[in-house]
């Protein structure tokens, strides 16, 4: 048998391993391969979380993380960083995910090396370079480097064959995030002191319906941030409705949630939670409400609602589908919006019951396998 190929596996925030921890774990189960996984730590704290659960020990940790640093200084210390692993494991491939920072500054430093990058997750596109801002353009500059496509869905197949992406590049494969969350779900059943850090807000809400709540993104920093802020204040003075929200730990959310919702009876302010707990919040919650990428695919696999709080999404078949709705960051919106799901069970139910667009939790195999054919490996 020829020699495994390496893959070097870049990754640096917390989306992105939980997006590549099943890939990982089926390059590693195949002979064909040999994964080495470096991480920028472009989130330290969450990134060390879904590591720990996943059983993945990074062969290169750049560190990289840093108080209120700039996009540009991160840029030039992933792509210098980044560069000295490649030199040093001279791998045959990169594989990066999604739209960080981190992917594509590992895309272009492996473009710099003429060596051929993987992108999971690859299309998707809000036809909006400041929404999501600047994730939008990094998925672009990856788009134009990328060797493989690895496409969730046909609508972001599509995207990249309207950008004149040769499809035989691309490849629909469904969304790994459905991989990771069927088995960390299959994890808590077996072992359900993974994500028993809950019971204590589980018992205080007893009863309740409960809204979970997740928000960091950039563009809603400011007037946004205190428009939703507003929002879930109004939202938890019903008397029948309680909020878990676990606060990103950049402070332009922290400052402002803590002194709008700091001190509320049915509001619960809590630390960010690792995977295994995250997954047992959309389990708990009725609704999701978040301006995150990721929960829009996750939590309509367990048949919640998502209100998504921005203006566009690079994620449509969720809301073509009916399972995400767009309500952007006016209070008045944000409170309508989760007011009817709340009493309108016909609407409710359209929503919950809406089919999943975004995966079927082989997505990890299928990446394997069409990287086997592509380099023209034999199982």
């Amino acid at each position: 048998m020829a020699r495994p190929h390496k893959i070097l596996v870049v990754f640096g925030t917390r989306p992105e391993a939980i997006k590549l921890f099943p890939v990982v774990a089926a390059l590693r189960a195949d002979p064909r391969f040999v994964p080495v996984v470096c991480v920028s730590a472009q989130h330290r704290q969450m990134l060390d979380q879904v590591l720990e659960i996943a059983g993945i020990v990074p062969d290169h940790d750049l560190d990289l993380m840093r108080p209120d640093q700039t996009l540009d200084g991160l840029t030039a210390a992933l792509l210098t960083e980044l560069g000295k692993v490649m030199d040093a494991e001279k791998p045959d491939r990169v594989m990066v995910q999604g739209d960080t920072a981190t992917a594509m500054a590992g895309a272009l430093a492996a473009y710099y090396r003429k060596i051929p990058v993987d992108h999971v997750e690859a299309g998707l596109r809000s036809g909006n370079i400041y929404h999501p801002w600047p994730e939008e353009v990094n998925r672009k500059i990856i788009g134009s480097i990328a060797s493989l496509h690895f496409a969730p869905t046909e609508v972001s197949a599509a995207a990249l064959l309207a950008e004149n992406v040769p499809e035989a590049r691309v490849h629909v494969t469904g969304n790994t995030v459905i991989d990771a969350l069927q088995w960390v779900t299959e994890r808590i059943r077996e072992a359900p002191e993974l994500a028993s850090g809950l019971a204590e807000l589980e018992r205080r809400f007893a009863g309740k319906r409960i809204i979970g709540v997740t928000t960091h993104r950039r563009e809603n920093f400011g007037g946004g941030m205190e428009a939703i802020a507003e929002a879930i204040r109004q939202i938890a003075a019903r008397d029948d409705v309680a909020v878990i929200f676990p606060v990103h730990l950049n402070p332009n959310v922290r400052k402002v949630m803590e002194a709008a919702l700091g001190g509320l009876d049915n509001v619960a302010l809590i630390e960010p939670l690792d995977y295994p707990h995250f997954a047992r919040l959309l389990s708990l919650a009725e609704i999701m409400l978040t301006d995150s990428g990721g929960v829009q695919e996750e939590a309509p696999a367990l048949g919640k609602p998502v209100l998504v709080m921005r203006e566009t999404t690079e994620r449509p078949e969720g809301v073509a589908a009916g399972t995400a709705r767009l309500v952007g960051t006016e209070t008045s919106v944000i409170v309508t919006e989760l007011f009817t799901l709340l009493d309108d069970k016909a609407a409710y139910e359209s929503m919950a019951r809406a089919h999943n667009p975004f995966g079927d939790g082989q997505s990890a195999r299928r990446i394997v396998e069409l990287l086997a054919n592509e380099i023209g490996c034999q199982a």
